[in-house]
């Protein structure tokens, strides 16, 4: 315990302060976020007028087979706890090398683990506020309207605001809430937020979002080939080739490997891992259907909505789930935690993520164990485009690394 203890301090020993800061203000411009969705969610907002022959707000009022309690612990808590299990247990994984210091795996799982929540919430913190701001400007009466409202029909005449109905027989007359006689905000807030749906939106958000997650992290994508460079091999065709040897021959690779061999499907049973959340937000958005909370249109809007904030919270910090084994995206680079000037492409510089006093001391990579010096050093490593350093493609003992090149750890 104690040395798990002093390898977490070590984590965060020399960890620069100006990224730590930005990373802080980061998740307080979520929460905000959030914050303006609850204030959202507590605004009396639109009221749309209805007609009282309406069959599509005629349906009865029916109790939430998912509650809101429910929605928030399988959208949000349950995801929230499994990527903290995984970020704890299964990161580093394979690829770190023997003897590489506690405190450099440790601050792997941190990293992981707050990418992991960070980008959860941005899907979450930013449906919530989408929706219930949408909700406000629509204030469309739901399916069940009418049994909420309880109209009184003597005020028809009173309450009516358009419509043909006292000229015409059979035509419409439009009236707004106030012929209600239920006035609570069952009816004047909660009636009226049709479209778009919370559930869907907000289960679409938390659920496909820990989809994408497992995904990343246990590698379950449909297997695919990886772009290579041109070859004179006739085993990609069938066609016949025709060489041209040549005296220097080096676009042939005399040891390539079949294109079947290249990649292979995951076990099936891992696909579990991706579906059941996928059902789970499926169940949820078809009970508000069946519950009379809303439109197809309702919950279909809504779904999409949250599943474009699941993908866009996932990829603003993962890598791609086919090239990027599983990994979060680095950290910014001390110089560059909170913007960068106008002609800088990226926010990772030479610098790194430690603080200027640490410059001078040495940096063990976690994949290949290896000691590197801080860049006030005549051996820096070799970096790529951007400033940063280029990862070993193999670790000491000769297996090919599963991380992407130009990660930062």
């Amino acid at each position: 315990m104690a040395s798990t203890v002093a390898a977490v301090r070590a984590a965060i020993k020399h960890l620069s302060k100006r990224i730590v800061t930005s990373y802080i203000l980061d998740w307080i411009v979520i929460l905000a976020t959030a914050g303006v969705g609850g204030a959202f969610s507590q605004i009396d907002g639109n009221h749309h007028v209805f007609s009282l022959i309406d069959p599509d707000i005629s349906y009865p009022s029916k109790p939430n087979t998912v509650t809101t309690s429910v929605l928030l612990l399988v959208s949000l808590v349950a995801p929230g706890v499994i990527i903290f299990l995984i970020s704890m247990l299964l990161v580093p994984g394979r690829t770190a090398a023997r003897g590489t210091s506690k405190a450099l795996k440790w601050r792997r799982k941190f990293w992981e683990w707050n990418t992991g929540w960070m980008g959860l919430g941005v899907s979450l913190a930013g449906t919530f506020m989408i929706t219930e701001g949408l909700k406000d400007l629509v204030g469309k009466p739901r399916p069940d309207f009418l049994s909420r409202c309880d109209p009184d029909l003597s005020l028809v005449t009173q309450y009516a605001v358009s419509g043909l109905g006292a000229l015409v027989d059979n035509a419409p007359i439009m009236v707004d809430y106030r012929i209600c006689r239920n006035q609570s905000r069952f009816v004047l807030q909660d009636g009226f937020a049709a479209w778009p749906s919370g559930h869907a939106s907000f289960s679409w958000a938390g659920m496909l979002y820990l989809t994408l997650f497992l995904c990343a992290k246990f590698a379950i994508s449909i297997p695919y080939l990886a772009p290579r460079t041109y070859s004179n091999d006739e085993n990609p065709t069938s066609f016949e080739v025709h060489h041209h040897h040549h005296k220097h021959e080096v676009d042939h690779n005399h040891g390539i490997v079949p294109l079947r061999n290249q990649a292979a499907a995951p076990p099936v049973y891992l696909l579990i891992l991706a579906f059941v959340p996928i059902g789970t937000a499926s169940f949820i958005t078809v009970s508000r259907w069946s519950d009379y909370r809303h439109a197809g249109f309702d919950i279909i809007s809504g779904s999409i909505l949250g599943a474009f904030f699941a993908w866009f919270g996932f990829r603003w910090y993962h890598l791609p789930i086919r090239t990027g084994a599983g990994w979060s995206w680095g950290a910014r680079s001390r110089e560059r935690a909170f913007y960068t000037g106008l002609g800088v492409p990226t926010y990772v510089g030479n610098e790194g993520w430690r603080s200027a006093k640490a410059e001078h001391a040495y940096r063990v990579d976690l994949e290949s164990g290896e000691n590197i010096l801080g860049s006030g050093h005549q051996d820096q490593p070799a970096r790529g485009m951007n400033g940063v350093r280029v990862q070993n493609s193999e670790s000491t003992d000769g297996n090919a690394k599963d991380l992407p090149q130009n990660h930062v750890v």
